[in-house]
Protein backbone atom coordinates (compact mmCIF):
# COMPACT_ATOMS: atom_id res chain seq x y z
CA UNK A 1 0.00 0.00 0.00
CA UNK A 2 2.79 2.68 0.91
CA UNK A 3 3.96 2.54 -2.72
CA UNK A 4 0.67 2.69 -4.43
CA UNK A 5 0.32 5.89 -2.47
CA UNK A 6 3.67 7.34 -2.85
CA UNK A 7 3.07 6.83 -7.01
CA UNK A 8 -0.56 8.88 -6.48
CA UNK A 9 1.49 11.31 -4.26
CA UNK A 10 4.10 12.27 -7.75
CA UNK A 11 1.07 11.66 -10.05
CA UNK A 12 -1.05 14.68 -8.24
CA UNK A 13 1.83 16.92 -8.42
CA UNK A 14 0.84 19.33 -10.98
CA UNK A 15 -2.78 19.77 -9.51
CA UNK A 16 -0.95 20.17 -6.22
CA UNK A 17 1.20 23.25 -7.34
CA UNK A 18 -1.97 24.46 -9.34
CA UNK A 19 -3.90 24.31 -6.20
CA UNK A 20 -0.59 25.59 -4.17
CA UNK A 21 -0.34 28.61 -6.78
CA UNK A 22 -3.70 30.29 -5.97
CA UNK A 23 -3.12 30.52 -1.96
CA UNK A 24 0.63 31.67 -2.37
CA UNK A 25 -0.82 35.07 -4.72
CA UNK A 26 -2.90 36.21 -2.03
CA UNK A 27 -0.82 38.47 0.43
CA UNK A 28 -2.12 37.13 3.59
CA UNK A 29 -0.09 39.00 6.35
CA UNK A 30 -1.96 40.43 9.32
CA UNK A 31 -3.53 43.43 9.13
CA UNK A 32 -6.67 46.00 11.35
CA UNK A 33 -9.41 43.38 11.90
CA UNK A 34 -12.80 43.12 10.13
CA UNK A 35 -16.26 41.50 10.52
CA UNK A 36 -16.40 38.35 10.03
CA UNK A 37 -11.67 38.65 9.42
CA UNK A 38 -10.54 39.05 12.94
CA UNK A 39 -6.98 38.80 11.43
CA UNK A 40 -7.74 41.32 8.36
CA UNK A 41 -8.55 40.37 5.37
CA UNK A 42 -5.68 38.70 3.73
CA UNK A 43 -5.53 35.89 6.00
CA UNK A 44 -9.62 35.56 5.20
CA UNK A 45 -9.39 35.33 1.50
CA UNK A 46 -6.36 33.12 2.01
CA UNK A 47 -8.84 30.83 4.23
CA UNK A 48 -11.31 30.87 2.03
CA UNK A 49 -9.68 30.12 -1.01
CA UNK A 50 -7.74 26.81 0.90
CA UNK A 51 -11.61 25.76 1.95
CA UNK A 52 -12.85 26.66 -2.03
CA UNK A 53 -10.25 24.25 -3.04
CA UNK A 54 -11.18 21.52 -0.30
CA UNK A 55 -14.75 21.72 -1.12
CA UNK A 56 -13.91 21.12 -4.82
CA UNK A 57 -11.56 18.09 -3.52
CA UNK A 58 -15.53 16.45 -1.53
CA UNK A 59 -14.20 17.45 1.53
CA UNK A 60 -16.58 18.39 4.40
CA UNK A 61 -15.23 21.52 4.95
CA UNK A 62 -16.20 24.23 8.01
CA UNK A 63 -15.15 27.25 9.69
CA UNK A 64 -14.66 28.45 13.32
CA UNK A 65 -15.59 31.86 14.81
CA UNK A 66 -13.98 32.98 11.41
CA UNK A 67 -10.45 32.60 12.23
CA UNK A 68 -9.96 28.81 11.57
CA UNK A 69 -10.90 26.40 9.07
CA UNK A 70 -10.79 22.69 7.99
CA UNK A 71 -11.28 20.14 5.76
CA UNK A 72 -12.62 16.60 7.03
CA UNK A 73 -12.20 13.10 5.76
CA UNK A 74 -14.40 10.90 8.16
CA UNK A 75 -17.59 12.29 10.09
CA UNK A 76 -16.58 11.88 13.52
CA UNK A 77 -16.15 15.55 14.83
CA UNK A 78 -15.38 14.65 18.84
CA UNK A 79 -12.47 12.07 18.23
CA UNK A 80 -10.49 12.92 15.24
CA UNK A 81 -6.37 13.26 13.79
CA UNK A 82 -5.82 16.65 13.46
CA UNK A 83 -2.82 18.25 11.03
CA UNK A 84 -2.62 21.68 11.91
CA UNK A 85 -0.91 24.60 9.80
CA UNK A 86 -1.52 28.25 9.02
CA UNK A 87 -1.97 30.36 6.10
CA UNK A 88 -1.15 33.81 7.33
CA UNK A 89 3.11 35.20 7.05
CA UNK A 90 5.46 37.64 7.67
CA UNK A 91 5.65 40.82 5.68
CA UNK A 92 7.53 40.21 2.44
CA UNK A 93 10.20 43.14 3.29
CA UNK A 94 12.58 43.99 0.99
CA UNK A 95 15.42 43.10 -1.42
CA UNK A 96 13.57 39.93 -3.26
CA UNK A 97 14.62 38.52 -6.61
CA UNK A 98 11.36 37.03 -7.12
CA UNK A 99 8.10 37.72 -6.82
CA UNK A 100 6.91 37.67 -2.88
CA UNK A 101 3.09 36.64 -3.57
CA UNK A 102 3.23 34.30 -6.11
CA UNK A 103 4.88 30.71 -6.71
CA UNK A 104 8.01 30.66 -8.77
CA UNK A 105 9.89 27.83 -9.90
CA UNK A 106 13.91 28.18 -10.92
CA UNK A 107 16.12 25.72 -10.83
CA UNK A 108 14.42 23.42 -8.28
CA UNK A 109 13.43 25.89 -6.11
CA UNK A 110 9.74 27.21 -5.23
CA UNK A 111 10.02 30.94 -4.52
CA UNK A 112 7.40 32.78 -2.28
CA UNK A 113 6.54 34.35 0.54
CA UNK A 114 5.10 31.19 2.84
CA UNK A 115 6.19 28.37 0.34
CA UNK A 116 8.35 26.56 4.04
CA UNK A 117 6.73 29.10 7.02
CA UNK A 118 3.70 27.55 5.82
CA UNK A 119 1.74 27.51 3.14
CA UNK A 120 3.55 24.80 0.99
CA UNK A 121 3.57 22.46 3.94
CA UNK A 122 0.35 22.21 4.77
CA UNK A 123 -1.61 22.37 1.72
CA UNK A 124 0.81 19.48 0.67
CA UNK A 125 -0.86 18.14 3.59
CA UNK A 126 -4.17 18.71 2.19
CA UNK A 127 -3.12 16.81 -0.98
CA UNK A 128 -1.76 14.15 1.02
CA UNK A 129 -5.26 13.32 2.31
CA UNK A 130 -6.66 13.87 -1.10
CA UNK A 131 -4.69 11.28 -2.29
CA UNK A 132 -5.32 8.77 0.15
CA UNK A 133 -9.07 9.97 -0.59
CA UNK A 134 -8.61 9.82 -4.60
CA UNK A 135 -7.54 5.97 -3.90
CA UNK A 136 -10.74 5.12 -1.74
CA UNK A 137 -8.44 3.68 1.07
CA UNK A 138 -10.76 3.07 4.06
CA UNK A 139 -9.68 4.78 7.01
CA UNK A 140 -10.77 3.88 10.22
CA UNK A 141 -10.32 6.99 11.84
CA UNK A 142 -11.26 11.29 11.28
CA UNK A 143 -8.91 13.59 9.61
CA UNK A 144 -9.54 16.78 9.94
CA UNK A 145 -7.11 19.39 8.38
CA UNK A 146 -6.98 22.70 10.08
CA UNK A 147 -6.02 25.64 8.61
CA UNK A 148 -5.13 28.47 11.13
CA UNK A 149 -4.37 32.40 10.78
CA UNK A 150 -2.75 34.21 13.26
CA UNK A 151 0.74 31.96 13.56
CA UNK A 152 3.04 34.03 13.02
CA UNK A 153 1.53 37.29 15.53
CA UNK A 154 0.70 35.41 18.80
CA UNK A 155 -1.68 32.42 17.79
CA UNK A 156 -4.93 34.10 18.55
CA UNK A 157 -6.66 31.87 16.50
CA UNK A 158 -6.15 28.62 18.26
CA UNK A 159 -8.64 29.54 21.61
CA UNK A 160 -11.21 30.67 18.87
CA UNK A 161 -11.14 27.28 17.53
CA UNK A 162 -11.02 25.72 20.67
CA UNK A 163 -13.95 27.73 22.03
CA UNK A 164 -16.35 25.53 19.49
CA UNK A 165 -14.41 22.99 18.45
CA UNK A 166 -12.62 19.33 20.43
CA UNK A 167 -9.34 19.67 20.01
CA UNK A 168 -7.87 16.63 18.17
CA UNK A 169 -7.39 13.37 20.04
CA UNK A 170 -3.62 13.40 18.69
CA UNK A 171 -1.82 15.38 15.70
CA UNK A 172 0.81 17.22 14.49
CA UNK A 173 1.99 20.86 12.82
CA UNK A 174 3.96 20.83 9.90
CA UNK A 175 5.87 23.92 10.75
CA UNK A 176 8.77 23.38 12.36
CA UNK A 177 11.40 20.42 11.76
CA UNK A 178 11.99 16.43 11.35
CA UNK A 179 12.46 14.13 12.64
CA UNK A 180 9.07 14.50 15.18
CA UNK A 181 9.87 17.67 17.84
CA UNK A 182 8.34 16.21 21.17
CA UNK A 183 9.18 19.05 23.12
CA UNK A 184 9.92 22.74 22.65
CA UNK A 185 11.95 25.19 24.84
CA UNK A 186 10.45 27.89 26.69
CA UNK A 187 10.35 31.24 25.42
CA UNK A 188 10.27 34.72 27.28
CA UNK A 189 10.55 38.41 25.07
CA UNK A 190 11.45 40.90 27.54
CA UNK A 191 12.04 44.71 27.13
CA UNK A 192 15.62 45.62 29.37
CA UNK A 193 14.52 49.66 30.45
CA UNK A 194 17.63 51.24 31.27
CA UNK A 195 17.97 55.04 32.68
CA UNK A 196 19.84 57.00 31.38
CA UNK A 197 19.68 60.66 33.20
CA UNK A 198 22.86 62.45 32.37
CA UNK A 199 21.73 63.58 29.11
CA UNK A 200 24.90 61.19 27.44
CA UNK A 201 22.37 59.76 24.59
CA UNK A 202 20.86 63.27 23.81
CA UNK A 203 22.95 63.57 20.33
CA UNK A 204 21.20 60.42 18.96
CA UNK A 205 17.63 61.83 17.41
CA UNK A 206 15.94 58.98 16.29
CA UNK A 207 16.84 55.34 15.22
CA UNK A 208 15.44 53.99 11.91
CA UNK A 209 14.81 50.54 11.58
CA UNK A 210 12.88 47.46 10.34
CA UNK A 211 12.66 45.58 13.84
CA UNK A 212 10.12 42.42 14.04
CA UNK A 213 10.85 39.83 17.21
CA UNK A 214 11.27 37.28 14.74
CA UNK A 215 14.24 38.16 12.82
CA UNK A 216 17.77 39.45 14.05
CA UNK A 217 17.78 42.56 12.89
CA UNK A 218 19.99 43.72 9.49
CA UNK A 219 19.79 47.35 9.14
CA UNK A 220 19.56 50.37 11.14
CA UNK A 221 19.66 54.47 10.45
CA UNK A 222 21.08 56.78 13.17
CA UNK A 223 19.88 60.40 13.00
CA UNK A 224 21.90 62.32 15.42
CA UNK A 225 20.97 66.32 16.55
CA UNK A 226 23.43 67.86 14.26
CA UNK A 227 21.55 66.26 11.31
CA UNK A 228 24.42 63.72 10.53
CA UNK A 229 23.22 59.98 9.73
CA UNK A 230 24.33 56.81 10.05
CA UNK A 231 23.52 53.50 8.53
CA UNK A 232 24.76 50.10 9.40
CA UNK A 233 24.43 46.35 7.92
CA UNK A 234 24.42 43.02 9.49
CA UNK A 235 22.60 39.88 8.22
CA UNK A 236 18.90 38.76 8.85
CA UNK A 237 18.15 35.40 10.20
CA UNK A 238 15.64 33.78 12.19
CA UNK A 239 15.56 35.13 16.16
CA UNK A 240 15.73 31.26 16.96
CA UNK A 241 18.70 30.72 14.62
CA UNK A 242 21.15 33.93 15.85
CA UNK A 243 23.73 32.39 14.92
CA UNK A 244 23.04 32.37 11.39
CA UNK A 245 22.90 36.00 11.25
CA UNK A 246 24.65 39.35 12.09
CA UNK A 247 22.77 41.33 14.60
CA UNK A 248 22.90 45.51 13.46
CA UNK A 249 21.91 46.07 16.92
CA UNK A 250 25.22 45.05 18.60
CA UNK A 251 27.01 46.15 15.71
CA UNK A 252 25.89 49.47 16.31
CA UNK A 253 26.90 49.01 20.27
CA UNK A 254 30.77 47.79 18.78
CA UNK A 255 30.60 50.75 16.62
CA UNK A 256 28.79 53.58 17.78
CA UNK A 257 31.57 55.99 17.67
CA UNK A 258 32.40 58.69 20.57
CA UNK A 259 30.11 58.62 23.35
CA UNK A 260 30.47 59.07 27.59
CA UNK A 261 28.81 58.77 30.67
CA UNK A 262 26.55 56.48 31.31
CA UNK A 263 25.43 55.90 27.86
CA UNK A 264 29.17 54.78 26.92
CA UNK A 265 28.56 52.39 29.89
CA UNK A 266 25.60 51.30 28.38
CA UNK A 267 26.84 50.33 25.31
CA UNK A 268 29.97 49.13 26.58
CA UNK A 269 27.61 46.69 28.72
CA UNK A 270 25.21 45.91 25.79
CA UNK A 271 28.46 44.85 22.97
CA UNK A 272 29.94 42.58 26.06
CA UNK A 273 26.66 40.88 26.63
CA UNK A 274 25.58 40.30 23.49
CA UNK A 275 27.79 41.02 20.84
CA UNK A 276 28.38 37.51 19.16
CA UNK A 277 27.13 35.78 22.43
CA UNK A 278 24.26 33.84 21.28
CA UNK A 279 23.98 31.36 24.41
CA UNK A 280 23.89 33.77 27.13
CA UNK A 281 27.32 33.36 28.06
CA UNK A 282 27.80 37.18 28.26
CA UNK A 283 25.20 37.72 30.95
CA UNK A 284 25.76 34.27 32.89
CA UNK A 285 22.72 32.65 30.94
CA UNK A 286 24.71 29.98 29.53
CA UNK A 287 22.18 26.81 30.74
CA UNK A 288 22.04 23.64 28.74
CA UNK A 289 20.52 20.46 29.18
CA UNK A 290 20.98 17.38 27.11
CA UNK A 291 17.48 16.75 25.36
CA UNK A 292 17.50 20.38 24.19
CA UNK A 293 21.00 21.93 24.13
CA UNK A 294 21.86 25.85 24.72
CA UNK A 295 19.86 28.71 25.76
CA UNK A 296 19.28 31.11 22.93
CA UNK A 297 19.28 34.68 22.95
CA UNK A 298 18.16 37.23 20.24
CA UNK A 299 17.99 41.37 20.76
CA UNK A 300 16.05 42.32 18.46
CA UNK A 301 14.63 45.62 19.10
CA UNK A 302 16.42 48.90 20.02
CA UNK A 303 14.58 52.34 21.32
CA UNK A 304 15.93 55.75 22.79
CA UNK A 305 13.79 57.82 25.20
CA UNK A 306 14.38 60.93 26.59
CA UNK A 307 15.81 59.10 29.58
CA UNK A 308 15.56 55.73 29.04
CA UNK A 309 17.37 53.13 26.24
CA UNK A 310 14.83 50.31 25.91
CA UNK A 311 16.26 47.18 24.53
CA UNK A 312 13.75 44.16 23.37
CA UNK A 313 15.23 40.30 23.76
CA UNK A 314 13.74 36.92 22.52
CA UNK A 315 15.10 33.85 24.72
CA UNK A 316 14.44 30.84 24.49
CA UNK A 317 15.68 28.24 27.05
CA UNK A 318 15.74 24.54 27.43
CA UNK A 319 12.65 22.46 28.54
CA UNK A 320 14.60 21.91 31.86
CA UNK A 321 15.13 24.91 33.03
CA UNK A 322 12.46 27.38 34.66
CA UNK A 323 11.43 30.63 34.00
CA UNK A 324 12.08 32.53 37.18
CA UNK A 325 15.92 30.79 37.17
CA UNK A 326 16.53 32.80 33.65
CA UNK A 327 14.58 35.87 34.93
CA UNK A 328 16.90 35.94 38.68
CA UNK A 329 19.64 36.14 36.65
CA UNK A 330 19.10 38.18 33.80
CA UNK A 331 18.43 40.54 36.15
CA UNK A 332 21.47 40.19 38.14
CA UNK A 333 23.80 41.15 35.26
CA UNK A 334 21.67 44.38 33.96
CA UNK A 335 23.44 47.72 34.38
CA UNK A 336 21.99 50.24 36.86
CA UNK A 337 19.03 51.58 36.76
CA UNK A 338 17.34 48.94 34.46
CA UNK A 339 14.21 46.90 34.99
CA UNK A 340 12.32 43.82 32.86
CA UNK A 341 9.37 44.29 31.08
CA UNK A 342 7.92 40.50 30.13
CA UNK A 343 6.10 41.23 26.76
CA UNK A 344 5.49 37.67 25.77
CA UNK A 345 5.90 34.37 27.61
CA UNK A 346 5.66 30.51 26.55
CA UNK A 347 6.61 27.37 29.08
CA UNK A 348 8.49 24.83 27.30
CA UNK A 349 6.37 21.80 26.33
CA UNK A 350 6.77 17.72 26.52
CA UNK A 351 4.93 15.03 24.59
CA UNK A 352 4.96 11.52 25.79
CA UNK A 353 7.97 9.69 24.28
CA UNK A 354 5.80 6.94 24.72
CA UNK A 355 2.74 7.82 22.70
CA UNK A 356 2.19 5.46 19.62
CA UNK A 357 2.14 8.44 17.12
CA UNK A 358 5.53 8.75 17.62
CA UNK A 359 6.45 5.46 16.97
CA UNK A 360 4.31 5.53 13.51
CA UNK A 361 6.32 9.43 12.56
CA UNK A 362 9.85 7.66 13.19
CA UNK A 363 8.96 4.55 10.77
CA UNK A 364 7.63 6.48 8.11
CA UNK A 365 10.47 9.22 8.22
CA UNK A 366 13.51 6.68 8.03
CA UNK A 367 11.25 4.36 5.64
CA UNK A 368 11.06 7.50 3.05
CA UNK A 369 15.04 9.72 3.91
CA UNK A 370 16.90 6.95 5.15
CA UNK A 371 17.93 8.87 8.01
CA UNK A 372 17.73 8.55 11.98
CA UNK A 373 13.87 9.26 13.17
CA UNK A 374 14.67 9.80 16.62
CA UNK A 375 12.46 12.60 17.81
CA UNK A 376 14.25 15.37 18.84
CA UNK A 377 12.94 19.14 20.54
CA UNK A 378 13.46 22.41 19.57
CA UNK A 379 13.58 26.09 19.62
CA UNK A 380 10.79 27.05 17.88
CA UNK A 381 7.19 28.07 18.67
CA UNK A 382 4.67 26.45 16.74
CA UNK A 383 1.06 25.53 17.41
CA UNK A 384 1.56 22.74 19.04
CA UNK A 385 2.19 25.04 22.34
CA UNK A 386 -1.40 25.98 21.71
CA UNK A 387 -3.35 22.68 20.66
CA UNK A 388 -3.67 20.24 23.03
CA UNK A 389 -2.14 16.50 21.91
CA UNK A 390 0.12 18.06 19.41
CA UNK A 391 3.64 17.86 18.09
CA UNK A 392 5.46 19.48 14.83
CA UNK A 393 6.70 17.52 12.50
CA UNK A 394 8.91 19.01 9.41
CA UNK A 395 8.65 20.40 6.86
CA UNK A 396 12.78 21.17 7.03
CA UNK A 397 14.97 18.10 6.76
CA UNK A 398 18.47 18.42 9.40
CA UNK A 399 20.71 21.21 8.40
CA UNK A 400 17.83 23.35 6.70
CA UNK A 401 18.07 26.48 8.96
CA UNK A 402 17.50 30.45 8.26
CA UNK A 403 15.20 29.96 5.35
CA UNK A 404 11.73 31.30 7.00
CA UNK A 405 10.89 35.17 7.52
CA UNK A 406 14.14 35.86 4.67
CA UNK A 407 14.20 37.32 1.51
CA UNK A 408 13.68 35.11 -1.48
CA UNK A 409 12.23 32.44 1.29
CA UNK A 410 12.38 29.47 -0.44
CA UNK A 411 11.88 25.32 -0.60
CA UNK A 412 13.12 22.76 -3.06
CA UNK A 413 10.44 21.17 -5.18
CA UNK A 414 11.96 17.05 -4.10
CA UNK A 415 11.97 18.43 -0.58
CA UNK A 416 8.34 19.49 -0.69
CA UNK A 417 7.24 16.13 -2.50
CA UNK A 418 8.94 14.46 0.11
CA UNK A 419 7.00 16.38 2.38
CA UNK A 420 3.51 15.31 0.70
CA UNK A 421 5.12 11.25 0.78
CA UNK A 422 5.97 11.61 4.57
CA UNK A 423 2.58 12.69 5.19
CA UNK A 424 0.06 11.08 3.16
CA UNK A 425 1.77 7.82 5.12
CA UNK A 426 2.02 9.02 8.32
CA UNK A 427 -2.05 10.37 7.72
CA UNK A 428 -2.74 7.18 6.20
CA UNK A 429 -0.95 4.79 9.04
CA UNK A 430 -2.17 6.85 11.93
CA UNK A 431 -5.89 6.82 10.63
CA UNK A 432 -6.00 3.22 9.07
Amino acid sequence: MHEKIIDAVKANKEIFLSGLRQIMQIESVEEKPKPEAPFGEGPKQALNQVLLLAENMGFQTGVVNHAVGYAQLGENNQDYIGVLGHLDVVPAGDGWNYPPFDLTLENGNLYGRGILDNKGPIISCLYALYTLKMLNIPLSKTIRVIFGTNEESGCHDIPLYLEKEHPPMYGFTPDCKYPAVYGERGLIDVTIKTGITDGSHASIEKIEADFTKSSVPDHMKIQFSDGQWKELFGKRSPSNAPELGENVITIFAREAGVFNGQFAYYLNWLEQGFHLKHNGEGLNLEYADEASGKLLLTPYKLEIEDEAVLLSVSMRYPISIKEETILQTLKANLPDNSKIIINRRMPSTQFDLNHPMLSVMKNIYEKCTGMDGTPVTTTGATYARFMPNTIAFGPSFPGQKGIAHNKDEYMSLSDLMKNMEIYALTIYELAK
